[in-house]
Formats: C-alpha cells, sequence, structure tokens
C-alpha cells in the first residue's frame, strides 16, 4: 500500500471519525444542560448541586432483592429512641471514685448554689422556748374562786 492510497482513507474517515467524536460531546453536553436548568440562578454552590443531582441519578436504581431488606419491630424502634437513664451509671462513678471533697468546700459549694431569691431560701429554725409561769397552781385556784363566787 502506498502512502496516497492511506492518505485518502483517512479522508474519507475523518468524517466518521469526527462525528463519533462529537457525538460523544453532544451526549455531555445535553446531560450539562439538563442538570444545569435544574440548578438555580445562584453563583455559589453550583458545582455542589451538580454532584448532588448527579449521585441522585445513580442511587435511584431499585434493589428488588430480598437479601439485604430487614423486617423492622415497632417495639424495638421504640426503645432505641427512649432515652436511657443514666443515674445509675453516674453514682456508681461518683461512689467508686476515692477522692473525697473536705467538708469546707462542700459547704461553700451549697451555699454558694443556694439560691439568691426569697422562695429558694430553707426555712429558719424556730427555737422553742420554756415559758415558765410566774404564778404558781396555787395562787390560780385562788384567783378562780375569787373571781367566779362573784358572778
Amino acid at each position: 500500500m502506498s502512502a496516497s492510497m492511506i492518505r485518502r482513507g483517512l479522508e474519507l474517515l475523518r468524517d466518521d471519525i469526527k462525528g463519533a467524536g462529537s457525538s460523544q460531546k453532544k451526549k455531555q453536553s445535553s446531560k450539562k444542560a439538563s442538570l444545569m436548568s435544574q440548578i438555580s440562578t445562584n453563583r455559589r454552590g453550583v458545582q455542589k448541586q451538580i454532584r448532588q443531582l448527579q449521585t441522585h441519578g445513580k442511587a435511584g436504581k431499585s434493589k428488588a432483592t430480598v437479601k439485604d431488606k430487614h423486617i423492622k419491630n415497632a417495639l424495638e424502634e421504640y426503645r432505641k429512641k427512649q432515652k436511657k437513664s443514666q443515674l445509675s451509671k453516674n453514682l456508681k462513678f461518683f461512689l467508686d471514685t476515692k477522692y473525697k471533697t473536705q467538708e469546707n468546700y462542700t459547704k461553700k459549694i451549697l451555699h454558694q448554689n443556694s439560691g439568691r431569691l426569697s422562695h429558694h431560701r430553707p426555712d429558719k429554725q424556730v427555737k422553742e422556748s420554756n415559758e415558765e409561769s410566774i404564778f404558781t397552781e396555787e395562787e390560780f385556784q385562788r384567783f378562780q374562786e375569787e373571781y367566779f363566787a362573784k358572778l
């Protein structure tokens, strides 16, 4: 084969080769054009929106297999969502610690944490005083006899 025949063959096939390359570009540009029509006109976040739309299309495949499906139990789901009490763990932690604070520090902390409002303060202890009478029982009886005898 001569070089001239090869050139002629390449010239004939050049149109076909160019057409094939341009069809790929047309497919890519049509995909981008469809994506760009779905994206907002803001300049920020365009690449992120394109990525999200591209991955969204891939994730749309449906899996009709039963292999990966798990049956959900409503009671188990409810128990998972409920908050668990950490009281026992916290008490165990604080009771197991070897370090004990001094009493004067604990009193200071309790005093600082007692509220400043009047209803936060503890009630004052009322001192009970033993009242002793000046008069004796005999004097009361005499008074009673004199007072009620006149009526």
